[in-house]
Parts: structure tokens; C-alpha cells; sequence
């Protein structure tokens, strides 16, 4: 089995959808109408989708005060530096510093918008 997508409970799935797909690169490809507005956006490579939708009878985790460590959406980047200013200055927030780890990946984490943590990543090896 192949993971399809995972599912984000957000305030505001019409808006967080266009700007993952105009700041992270991300297409959509399916949109729905009220209540829940949930819009599927894709990666480049068509395999993976994350949803993002609003249902009225669950309430939106509050993900600017969860701990990235708990949750976060990790995305590949060639340049972690670059792509960290651009999304702060599209809107996204910093959290913390960017990181080298001992063997040789670039971490950072941001906090798009609506404080859901996408952390960015450069791996000095592919990890699949």
C-alpha cells in the first residue's frame, strides 16, 4: 500500500491552499464546497497529497502552540536558507534557527500563516 494523503483540520482550507500552492509549489488538485471547503493539493512528484479541509463539528488544533517536534510538515528544498526568507516574507513565521546536522542535512522550521509548522529540509542524502 502507498500512502495517499494526510488530512489537516485548518480554519481556513481555501486560503491555505493557494498559498501552499503559490509559495510551496504545491498544485490542487480537488476542490470541495461548504461547509468543509477541502481542497487536495499534490507535490510535484503526483504521488503524495495533503488535504486540508474545515469540518464545523471538530475544532482546529491550535498549531501555533504545538511544539514542531510533535507535528510538522517537512518539505524538500535545494536551498533551505533562501527558501526559509522567501516564505517568512510571504507571510510564514520563524521558528528557531536553521540547523546542520552531523551528517550534513539543513534544517529549518517555519510556521505558514495559520502557525501549522513546515519544516524545511535539505538532505545530504536522499533518505528513500
Amino acid at each position: 500500500m502507498d500512502i495517499e494523503h494526510i488530512a489537516f483540520q485548518v480554519s481556513d482550507p481555501v486560503a491555505a491552499a493557494e498559498w501552499y500552492a503559490l509559495h510551496l509549489g504545491l498544485r490542487i488538485v480537488w476542490s470541495g464546497g461548504p461547509p468543509g471547503n477541502g481542497r487536495f493539493v499534490a507535490d510535484s512528484s503526483g504521488h503524495v497529497m495533503i488535504e486540508l479541509y474545515h469540518n464545523p463539528a471538530a475544532p482546529v488544533p491550535d498549531y501555533r502552540s504545538m511544539d514542531p517536534v510533535l507535528l510538522h510538515l517537512a518539505m524538500e528544498t535545494d536551498d533551505v536558507p533562501a527558501t526559509r526568507t522567501r516564505l517568512i516574507a510571504a507571510g510564514a513565521t520563524a521558528e528557531g534557527d536553521i540547523t546542520h546536522g552531523p551528517t550534513g542535512d539543513v534544517i529549518a522550521v517555519v510556521r505558514d500563516p495559520w502557525g501549522f509548522p513546515l519544516q524545511l529540509c535539505r538532505r545530504a542524502r536522499p533518505m528513500i
